[in-house]
């Protein structure tokens, strides 16, 4: 699996993983200003932007592909879906994640008997349904909602909707959606040992905080960091309040 990754900086390796229907291009900010302390590398997951997409989206062999790419021991940023990869990656290969910030992001992100911390599966199938029919108004609603409720939403994003396709149009969508449909990895919170840093928007109606919440009590050892006004994308939105404590949490572990 060829996976597409933008390096910058100097320092102790830290991997950002994007959410769904984005790219690494989405930390170009944040990154920026951790590659002054940190060697960052943004990975394109497959089928979005430069990484060819795959016929399934396995987050079992994702999760070796990363761990493939990156052979020595190195801290992890994962948002939304990319945390769910991150996930996977700390409890397969143990020795080989130092630390994992999850933002906002769940190991279920669909509503189930006992899981209200998600959206429901009718509202995930949508997008998908819609996802054939109007490709880039489906990735804008979908876009929109992450930052629903966040000051400055119409603003931050302009900026991402002018960067959505400068890594190329994505081809495997639908199939990371499915395993957002398909997958709980609740049982994977008892095999992730390293420090977590768990970071979610209060306003957030994609990973509500109460997954955030479930995560600081099941993980052996993690910190929740909450942003009162924040929404799907606390970084993007309230940039700042973030870098000061991501940075914190990863220099409380370098």
């Amino acid at each position: 699996m060829n996976l597409y990754i933008e390096t910058s900086g100097r320092g102790p390796d830290l991997v950002m993983l994007h959410g769904w229907g984005l790219h690494g291009g989405i930390f170009s900010n944040v990154a920026a200003a951790l590659s002054r302390h940190w060697c960052v590398h943004r990975v394109d997951l497959p089928g979005h932007g430069a990484t060819p997409c795959l016929a399934r989206f396995d987050a079992d062999a994702v999760a070796d592909a990363l761990a493939a790419a990156f052979p020595i021991p190195v801290h992890v940023i994962g948002w939304s879906l990319g945390g769910l990869i991150a996930q996977y990656w700390a409890a397969r290969h143990p020795h080989a994640v130092s630390s994992l910030a999850l933002v906002a992001s769940s190991p279920c992100f669909v509503e189930r008997e006992d899981w209200p911390h998600a959206q429901s599966r009718t509202a995930i199938e949508a997008v998908g349904a819609s996802l054939e029919r109007e490709f880039e108004a489906t990735l804008e609603r979908f876009l929109a909602l992450q930052m629903l409720g966040a000051p400055g939403a119409r603003d931050t994003l302009k900026a991402v909707r002018e960067d959505l396709f400068s890594h190329g149009r994505p081809q495997g969508l639908l199939a990371a959606l499915h395993l957002l449909l398909s997958t709980d990895a609740r049982a994977l919170a008892a095999r992730i040992r390293c420090p977590v840093g768990l970071f979610f928007g209060e306003r957030d109606v994609i990973t509500p905080i109460g997954a955030g919440r479930w995560l600081a009590e099941h993980l052996a050892d993690a910190t929740l960091y909450s942003f009162p006004r924040a929404s799907h994308a606390p970084f993007l939105s309230h940039e700042k309040e973030f870098l000061q404590e991501i940075g914190n949490f990863l220099d409380s572990h370098a």
